[in-house]
């Protein structure tokens, strides 16, 4: 497969972005070699500049669950590029966005929409802490909550796979206002408040895990750090960044019956536009401005384009994107599963809705532990040999992958038979 194109391009974009990328995992550190450059993409494909063409499994990493360039997205946004791409002012598709999301998830009765998670994240954190008057939050090993100075603690994605557990030029003051436990350990949770007592504003988590790669929760872990925190008087963030509108339609809390004090959204809510939400019980998001103390503000936020793009991929996915997506994702792990006990491959396949990831060890993996005792160099091996066979998965062991409603029998078809010779060959 020929990539002088790509090749020159990202060399060129080496002398204009650090690593030659505006995110770290982008620079394919992980598995090796130059990273493609993209010049367009349709519906489960991307096409490079050279000509060459995936069928992708990054998908952006995660909210394009309708696949590149759906004709109904783009509709929705020619239509809202028509009437102008920014306000500076409430509009009308901030509501119907809004409404169409808190239907989907109940427990946000109201919500503040922003530009990303990272922006999300933050504020749902102020708000712990501003409603609770305590200053301590807990997050889990691996767990990624975007690149804000007090959460870049043994954080996961880009930071796990560049081999590092925090971020120089976060002062130590800062990191110390976060607890750091292990995922599906209820346990730790109950250590950590003993410890901290009267401290712990909040305890914020994936449901799902997808930023060490796809980590479900035990059976029955969600129920008692729900129960926890509410024996303590700290405040449950679900992180929904990821896996909202990916392992069901009401995002996890709707999968496994637990509900959060604040949810966190982003990724498929702007239809692969930048956006972000949180939200909560009114009486709690009542205390941010302009009606409480608690202050949060944004010039993109609500920007209608991508209200008009999100909006449109929630009612396609409502209308039976979501269970063609899903029907995928069974159909490739089943098939994958298949091939690792013909190969006899010591790997295992973990997944929840249409998120997936394939670990190169004894399963399951249940932490940010398990998880980095997977063989990452067989995994980049895998990663390249899937590549020249023209199938993108994630450039990182750490990573999850993701299926679209574009991915259909074809796509898994083409994928399992490159994976089939990709494995033998390991």
């Amino acid at each position: 497969m020929r990539r002088e194109l790509s090749r020159a391009a990202f060399q060129k974009a080496c002398g204009l972005f650090p690593g030659g990328v505006n995110s770290p995992v982008r620079a394919f550190k992980s598995v090796g070699g130059d990273p493609f450059v993209v010049a367009s993409g349709s519906g489960a494909r991307l096409r490079d500049l050279d000509g060459n063409e995936y069928i992708d499994y990054v998908l952006s990493w995660g909210p394009l669950a309708l696949g590149h360039a759906h004709p109904e997205v783009r509709a929705a946004v020619n239509a809202a590029l028509d009437r102008g791409w920014s306000y500076g002012a409430l509009c009308e598709g901030e509501l119907r966005l809004a409404e169409r999301v808190r239907a989907l998830v109940p427990t946000m009765e109201m919500m503040r929409f922003v530009s990303s998670g990272t922006e999300a994240v933050m504020g749902a954190l102020r708000l712990a802490r501003a409603a609770t008057g305590r200053d301590l939050i807990v997050k889990c090993d691996g767990g990624y909550h975007g690149h804000s100075d007090g959460l870049l603690v043994s954080a996961g994605s880009g930071l796990a796979t560049l081999g590092v557990s925090s971020s120089a030029g976060v002062p130590a003051a800062v990191a110390a206002t976060s607890v750091v436990i292990p995922i599906n350990d209820a346990a730790a949770l109950e250590r950590a408040f003993a410890n901290h007592p009267g401290r712990i504003a909040a305890f914020i988590l994936e449901p799902v895990v997808g930023n060490v790669g796809l980590i479900p929760p035990d059976p029955g872990y969600l129920e008692a750090v729900r129960g926890l925190c509410t024996r303590h008087g700290a405040l449950l963030v679900f992180d929904e960044v990821l896996c909202g509108f990916r392992v069901a339609l009401g995002g996890a809390q709707a999968l496994y019956q637990v509900k959060p004090d604040i949810t966190v959204l982003g990724k498929v809510i702007g239809g692969g536009f930048p956006v972000g939400a949180y939200g909560g019980a009114r009486t709690l998001m009542e205390r941010i401005a302009p009606l409480g103390p608690v202050y949060q503000a944004g010039t993109l936020s609500g920007n209608p384009v991508a209200m008009a793009a999100g909006l449109k991929t929630l009612e396609i996915l409502e209308q039976g994107a979501f269970a063609r997506a899903l029907a995928s994702a069974e159909e490739l792990e089943r098939g994958l599963c298949g091939l690792l006990e013909k190969n006899s491959v010591s790997a295992c396949v973990q997944r929840v809705g249409t998120i997936l990831t394939l670990f190169f060890c004894q399963g399951p993996v249940r932490n940010y532990a398990d998880a980095a005792r997977a063989d990452r160099e067989r995994y980049a091996r895998l990663h390249r040999r899937m590549l020249e066979a023209g199938v993108y998965l994630p450039p990182s062991q750490f990573e999850a992958a993701f299926v679209s409603s574009a991915h259909g029998a074809g796509e898994i078809a083409i994928t399992l038979e490159a994976l089939a010779r990709s494995l033998a060959a390991l």
